[in-house]
């Protein structure tokens, strides 16, 4: 009995003593903090979310099915796979739009995927020839012809204007490795631990039960998609006076973007490089002498919205009808010929850069539009950059802010010019892999001077190549590679010289979603207008005033005496210079700002594609997040169970024994 006894003592101080020796190594880890602790416990994952838009008749995009968070165990996806419980699937890039197909014909795979985590890298880019989001023929009901099937965009899946009831994060590069290496460990049934992601997306649509934008705008659980466009005139000067009859040439392009990921929509080739392009001619034609002595008056104008209903353009159209403040000086019956840049940054092949000039009919203004074009491809002696008219079994002008124009008045010229002729060459149209890696900045310098030497010549009906001051409209390369790095990389991002120069950004990394209209549009918080907006309308207001000498510092009336303040965002004070740059708010037309709220407007037949607008929103949410931790597994938690089992029926043994031998001792004492 004492033998046993002591035996069982001996077995209770051995497991004391390792107890301790346990707590002793692990108090090496000291937290100071619940947050210590917490980042302990949890890895948050950098990533880039698909959120829940709403239109009239239905939502799409993506959410937590209900009020609460997700968590689920994470497992690579491999074609064929079967999951026999609710996971989170780690998705390569090739085979994303496969996967979702899966999800959408196979009901039994689809109830067990609790979200889906894209990876990115190079390694996945190179396993695509294409991959676009959007539909073969992109926005088709707006377009002014019949021919809805059309392919402009054969690399269309069409997968991002679809529903899904499950949360779903793109990577960052970092993320992707790490996660990659959990999805092994994970695979390892050795292991007694899982690890599980736990997402964060719950939409407050779907918390209010609003799922249309009527519905949501009348909770309030939701904003219109929207922002800021911005137009300027050169030369500036008298251009909002009674007298001013000069014909208007129209030069424009969009500044936003979409993909299947709400903040990775670079949009590099459509429409990134028009609008640096645009940029660029801008900046060329101001060091043009003599300009306010031209025949023609060139309006510049950088439309958002674009890719969800041309907002931008419908809503300028809109604007000019009505006669607003907000574009006081454009007389529209004055408007000659509209000269759009699309896409322009894949327009190289072996050396040459190629253009396409897409136009709607035969009319003068038009011809003398393409007369200009070539005089100003003929103007750069150089073989190396060839233009052509677009083929005429097109059935009309490719997917394009135009369209709006040409909606509101069939007999409006104009041309679009692109790097493609029968559909599009970007392979990667409205996908986050529309980056920098997708276009040519020689293209994108090419197709500036082909549209700065165009509007030259539209401008001053001059058809003399040796003109001197058509020699001196040069496209500055440098300005192009600047604005690619600040636009288009988070190194160095809006955070590069030439941004800040002009503006304060409240990020780094540009992203060129059209994003949220705030407060009251017609009179914009100059907070509640994006990074891009703000830029392109300092920059341009800095490039028409160019040749003007009445810059001063801002005071209180610089706006009273014609001028606007430019660069205040830098130093507070900023400088006051004559130039008509303005914001145009860009929101469906069929929307109306009333007591701090938006209410929705039947369709009006003065609004030809108001009947088409499917009147964008977007969900609003408290916070949207990714993180990943351990769990165990059932198998360690039995287990345990049966080891805490045994050791309280051995302690309450040797309790027993214990108390047995007491009793022993002291009877024999």
């Amino acid at each position: 009995m004492v033998s046993t006894a002591n035996k069982l003592l001996l077995c209770l101080l051995c497991l004391l003593s390792s107890l301790h020796l346990s707590f002793s190594v692990s108090g090496q880890v000291t937290f100071k903090s619940v947050p210590d602790l917490e980042k302990s416990m949890y890895k948050v994952i950098d990533g880039y979310p698909c959120v829940r838009l709403l239109n009239l008749s239905g939502e799409i995009g993506c959410a937590n099915p209900g009020l609460d968070k997700v968590v689920a165990p994470i497992i690579k996806f491999k074609n064929g796979i079967e999951l026999v419980q609710s996971s989170s699937l780690l998705v390569a890039s090739y085979d994303f739009e496969s996967f979702l197909s899966r999800v959408s014909s196979d009901s039994n795979f689809a109830r067990n995927v609790a979200g889906v985590l894209v990876e990115s890298g190079l390694k996945n880019q190179t396993h695509l020839i294409g991959s676009s989001p959007d539909k073969k023929f992109p926005q088709a009901e707006f377009s002014p012809y019949q021919n809805s099937k059309f392919e402009w965009n054969p690399a269309g899946s069409g997968i991002m204007w679809r529903l899904y009831d499950f949360p779903v994060f793109l990577l960052s590069e970092n993320s992707t490795q790490s996660l990659q290496e959990i999805a092994v460990k994970n695979e390892n049934k050795d292991t007694y631990a899982a690890e599980v992601t736990e997402f964060d997306l719950v939409m407050q649509t779907t918390k209010a039960g609003t799922h249309n934008s009527e519905s949501c705008l009348g909770e309030r659980t939701c904003l219109p998609l929207g922002g800021y466009s911005v137009w300027s005139a050169l030369p500036t000067e008298n251009i909002s006076s009674v007298g001013s009859k000069k014909p208007i040439i129209l030069a424009v392009a969009s500044m936003d973007s979409a993909s299947f990921f709400r903040d990775k929509s670079l949009g590099a080739e459509s429409p990134l490089s028009g609008m640096i392009s645009l940029l660029a001619a801008v900046d060329a034609l101001s060091r043009v002498e003599g300009f306010d002595k031209l025949s023609k008056q060139l309006i510049f104008v950088v439309f958002t919205g674009e890719a969800w209903g041309y907002l931008g353009s419908r809503r300028f159209l809109l604007e000019l009808e009505r006669h607003t403040d907000t574009v006081n000086g454009i007389n529209n019956t004055l408007i000659e010929t509209v000269l759009e840049v699309g896409s322009v940054g894949k327009g190289y092949d072996q050396g040459v850069k190629t253009f396409y000039a897409h136009t709607a009919g035969v009319s003068s203004a038009t011809n003398r539009t393409l007369s200009a074009i070539q005089k100003a491809r003929d103007s750069l002696g150089t073989e190396s950059i060839m233009y052509s008219t677009a083929s005429e079994f097109n059935p009309g002008i490719p997917p394009s802010s135009f369209m709006s124009f040409l909606r509101q008045n069939p007999h409006t010229s104009g041309v679009v010019l692109e790097d493609f002729d029968t559909s599009f060459s970007n392979k990667f149209y409205h996908s986050h892999l529309d980056d920098l890696s997708n276009i040519n900045s020689s293209a994108i310098v090419a197709a500036a001077s082909l549209v700065a030497r165009t509007l030259y010549f539209l401008a001053s009906n001059n058809t003399d190549l040796s003109d001197s001051s058509l020699n001196s409209v040069k496209v500055n390369s440098s300005l192009v590679d600047e604005l690619l790095g600040c636009l288009l990389n988070c190194e160095p991002g809006l955070s590069c010289d030439l941004v800040n120069q002009y503006i304060s950004p409240s990020s780094t990394c540009p992203s060129h979603y059209v994003g949220v209209i705030q407060g009251d549009p017609s009179e914009p918080f100059i907070g509640y207008v994006g990074d891009v907006p703000r830029f392109v309308w300092n920059f341009m207001a800095d490039k028409t005033s160019g040749l003007l000498k009445n810059v001063g510092p801002c005071s209180e009336n610089c706006s009273q005496t014609g001028g606007v303040c430019i660069k205040q965002e830098i130093d507070g004070k900023g400088i006051c210079v004559i130039s008509t740059t303005r914001y145009v708010p860009a929101y469906s037309t069929r929307l109306k700002y009333e007591a701090e709220g938006w209410i929705v407007l039947p369709p009006n037949s003065s609004d030809p594609m108001g009947a088409a607008d499917p009147i964008w929103t977007e969900s609003n949410w408290n916070t949207i997040s990714l993180r990943v931790y351990s769990v165990q597994g059932a198998a360690y938690d039995h287990l345990i169970l049966v080891v805490g089992v045994a050791v309280t029926t051995l302690s309450y043994l040797l309790i027993i024994f214990i108390k047995a031998f007491l009793a022993k001792a002291l009877k024999q004492d």
